[in-house]
């Protein structure tokens, strides 16, 4: 019985981080950052594309609205529909500038509006590069991400890492694909810290062990207090 109301419970958590978000970036806020850290956005590359489907969406609202002038209840319903769309499709975008990827010195947030947040640690990663990538084929183990039907970053992991669905399934994913506008300078600087953070958590090398006998400052004090030769 949980499970049946989780999905419904799952789906109007969505549409109010949707509506959260727009409000965010009439505002123009961050929201979602759950600590401090350097930000990459993504969604210039399907600013475009939404702000079009909106567009069409408006004009349908207003060709809908004309042909069912005459059926005031039906234009009603319709129309509260159409606006909803409309405004479904913008808060897609706006979730997606307001909730960027987030670079902590201890873990990457990967993120795709309110519907991902992928916490990745640090020491997780094996290895990050800058790949574009247009086609994505659903692979078992493999995470895609794509803005614009695009990927720009491609991150091995040590081992793979569980991430969740907007219905609440678990996959696991040893391989994470995501796109960020500038690509170049988020591998770059994820590949600074992760260097600065192995450098902090490597064991430090253990001082040498003391020599025998008595330490070398003490040598003369004791020489001065040995007996000295008649010769």
């Amino acid at each position: 019985m949980r499970a049946a109301h989780s999905v419904p419970y799952s789906v109007l958590r969505h549409e109010l981080r949707l509506l959260a978000s727009l409000v965010l970036w009439a505002a123009r806020r961050t929201g979602g950052m759950r600590g401090t850290g350097v930000t990459f956005g993504y969604a210039k590359g399907q600013g475009a594309m939404m702000f079009g489907l909106a567009f069409v969406c408006v004009i349908e609202t207003v060709g809908v609205s004309v042909l069912l002038r005459n059926w005031p209840a039906v234009h009603l319903v319709v129309l509260v529909l159409d606006v909803y769309t409309v405004l479904f499709v913008i808060g897609l975008h706006a979730a997606s500038v307001v909730h960027p990827h987030l670079l902590t010195p201890d873990a990457l947030h990967v993120r795709n509006g309110v519907r991902l947040d992928l916490r990745i640690p640090l020491d997780a990663i094996r290895s990050v590069r800058r790949e574009t990538r247009y086609r994505h084929e659903k692979t078992a183990g493999e995470l895609d991400v794509p803005i614009g039907s695009q990927t720009s970053v491609t991150l091995e992991l040590a081992e793979p890492i569980a991430h969740f669905g907007l219905l609440g399934r678990r996959q696991e994913a040893g391989v994470v694909r995501f796109h960020a506008d500038d690509a170049t300078d988020l591998v770059r600087q994820l590949t600074t810290t992760r260097q600065l953070t192995q450098a902090r958590s490597a064991p430090s090398s253990s001082p040498g062990r003391p020599p025998s006998g008595a330490p070398a400052a003490a040598r003369p004090a004791e020489e001065a207090r040995r007996p000295r030769s008649g010769l």
